[in-house]
């Protein structure tokens, strides 16, 4: 075992953890001041498994849609194969690129949400992401369950990963 192997997954966890701490005190006081925009307000119909998002990845033709609604540096950091990087879905402009990605799909499309940058409970971007697609029409949304964060939950899982910007 090198140093490099070991180095390695604790400067990803301690990168996540600043990560989760800088943007849950930079996002906690918008979300705290609207609960109804928090990922705990969705009910257990909208949300999907990471497991069961993987097995889908791997074994569907008509793969869902799955977008990153979180910040930038996480999704670089780490994000789910074939995911498009969106924006914050707590931000205005994060807001408009999902309109503008989503705008010609039909609404039946599966598409799946994510984030990962925090604990679920804290979550800022999913819920409004989502909700913005139930007011555009879209009939088959689901919110990936992220319970601590996108490395605990998915890349330290051995789900598929890939790194970098697209």
């Amino acid at each position: 075992m090198t140093c490099r192997s070991v180095l390695r997954p604790a400067m990803v966890c301690m990168y996540w953890c600043v990560a989760a701490l800088c943007l849950s005190q930079a996002g906690f006081s918008q979300w705290k001041a609207d609960p109804s925009q928090s990922a705990t307000s969705l009910g257990q119909s909208s949300l999907i498994q990471p497991a069961e998002l993987a097995k889908s990845l791997e074994a569907a033709k008509d793969k869902p849609l799955v977008l990153n609604v979180g910040p930038r540096m996480l999704y670089v950091q780490a994000h789910i194969p074939g995911a498009e990087y969106i924006g914050p879905g707590s931000d205005a402009e994060g807001l408009k690129q999902l309109h503008a990605r989503v705008n010609s799909l039909p609404h039946s499309k599966l598409i799946v949400l994510y984030c990962g940058c925090c604990p679920w409970s804290h979550c800022p971007n999913v819920a409004p992401a989502f909700t913005e697609l139930q007011k555009m029409g879209f009939t088959n949304v689901k919110v990936l369950y992220i319970a601590e964060n996108l490395g605990t939950d998915w890349v330290y899982k051995g789900y598929p990963t890939d790194r970098g910007s697209k």
